[in-house]
């Protein structure tokens, strides 16, 4: 089997993707997009650099991303978005 960068296989995981967002709206997570679970399993499960793996690989971290974990990820990248716009404000 066929061994990649997990960003390379990005282009093939749409339907993947939409099913996950799919899920987690269904759980009333109503703003999540396909390029935000892509984010998250850069984050924190494709941790790795670089990080190869075969595409049933692939496939199953995205479909055993668990709502924490998404939240996990929601939480901390607010946290930065705000610290961000905090040394922004202080230069200004």
């Amino acid at each position: 089997m066929e061994t990649r960068l997990v960003n390379e296989w990005r282009a093939e995981l749409g339907s993947v993707l939409e099913s996950k967002v799919y899920e987690f709206k269904s759980m009333g997570y109503e703003e999540v997009t396909a390029d935000d679970i892509w984010q998250c399993l850069n984050r924190k499960v494709w941790t790795e650099h670089p990080c190869q793996k075969r595409l049933h690989e692939v496939v199953q971290d995205i479909f055993h991303l668990a709502s924490s974990t998404y939240m996990s990820y929601l939480t901390v990248s607010a946290f930065e978005e705000d610290d961000l716009m905090a040394s922004i404000a202080a230069l200004s």
